[in-house]
């Protein structure tokens, strides 16, 4: 499918940086970007997103590059979409679509499959308003006026119930999960998630330390479904370690709360393995991303160890690195090639042990008042 991706400057943030991250969103979802249209803006124009200048020269390159697809990087309203489809005769995606698109690709598990269909049919929701009344028009109503309910509304009730069924599955699943988590909390079993930027390696990190053999890729989203495993340190015995979904800048909303259940394996950890990719020039932007997530998902009170993946790509040597009192900060490793998975395996024991003292020392305070 051959793409036009469309990007406005706003002076926020690394621009280049974003509008790379949307071909390579655009290549996760199966289309070919033949070419990319930026411009820079105060604010988005509140009919057309870009304007009718900069519309007109989207509209020239669809026509001129025979393109299928425009891509805009940014979240569209119904009306934008509406509007940019009608004047550019063709299909337009915004951000948001494109990143469910890519989840529902992705989804293998009933959970994960159940959580994204809800996200998508929570977007669709927004786009019924009036949603028809352009197709009425090309087509003169033909097959579109129904007996005494308008195909909008008829729309809208199949949709409302639709969402109330995965609703009550999703409901049924999370009791499930707390189930599962009150045994694992019955015997004490310490648990580490690791969380980070899509594509920062958690995947491969995984696979390495646990021998799980999950799917990695370097792709966006290679990862949806959380997956568990124990793992036995040395010194610290047996520990349960999951790999969750990867994370975005303006990452949906629809897709943060339909992933919640998912999320609260992040959320019930002792300790998050924050993996970061140690090669990536936005890498602290990256982190700063993943926080505000975590932070929306209400797991930022959790200890974080970060782990500076990638070593082998930004020429760092595997390393432990501790803050003014000693306290360990970082861990540079490769996930790849193993460099320094030693080194997070003992600060994951040294950080346990911590946790223990302090824990012991919090009870004793507790039974001398």
């Amino acid at each position: 499918m051959r793409a036009a991706l469309v990007g406005v400057d706003f002076g926020k943030g690394d621009f280049a940086a974003s509008l790379d991250e949307l071909s390579q969103l655009a290549l996760s979802a199966g289309a070919e970007t033949i070419t990319s249209i930026a411009c820079k803006r105060s604010s988005p124009d509140a009919a057309l997103f870009i304007g009718s200048g900069k519309a007109d020269e989207v509209a020239h390159a669809v026509i001129d590059l025979s393109l299928d697809l425009v891509i805009f990087n940014h979240a569209l309203s119904p009306a934008q979409q509406r509007n940019l489809e009608r004047h550019l005769k063709i299909r337009v995606v915004d951000r948001t679509s494109l990143i469910l698109d890519i989840f529902a690709q992705r989804a293998k598990s009933h959970e994960g499959k159940v959580q994204v269909e809800l996200a998508q049919l929570q977007h669709l929701a927004t786009r019924l308003v009036r949603g028809w009344t352009h197709l009425e028009r090309q087509k003169g109503g033909i097959g579109l006026r129904g007996p005494g309910e308008t195909q909008l509304e008829t729309d809208r009730r199949l949709l409302g119930e639709r969402v109330k069924m995965l609703k009550a599955k999703m409901e049924k699943l999370h009791k499930q999960r707390e189930t599962q988590r009150r045994s694992r909390g019955r015997s004490n079993t310490f648990t580490v998630s690791l969380v980070g930027y899509t594509n920062a390696g958690k995947s491969t990190l995984f696979n390495t330390l646990t021998k799980a053999g999950t799917y990695a890729a370097n792709q966006l989203f290679a990862t949806l479904d959380t997956t568990s495993r124990r793992l036995y340190l040395e010194g610290a015995g047996n520990i349960v370690v999951s790999d969750t979904v990867g994370f975005i800048r303006d990452l949906p909303h629809q897709l943060v709360a339909s992933f919640r259940a998912t999320l609260e394996e992040t959320i019930h950890a002792d300790l998050l393995l924050h993996v970061v990719d140690g090669g990536s020039a936005v890498r602290n932007d990256q982190i700063e991303q993943v926080n505000h997530v975590l932070k929306e998902i209400g797991a930022d009170h959790i200890p974080q160890l970060l782990v500076w993946n990638k070593i082998d790509q930004a020429d760092l040597l595997p390393a432990i690195e501790r803050d003014e009192y000693g306290k360990i900060s970082r861990v540079f490793l490769s996930a790849k090639n193993g460099q320094g998975i030693d080194l997070l395996r003992d600060a994951i024991v040294e950080l346990m042990q911590k946790e223990a003292v302090s824990f012991e020392s919090n009870t004793e305070a507790v039974f001398d008042e």
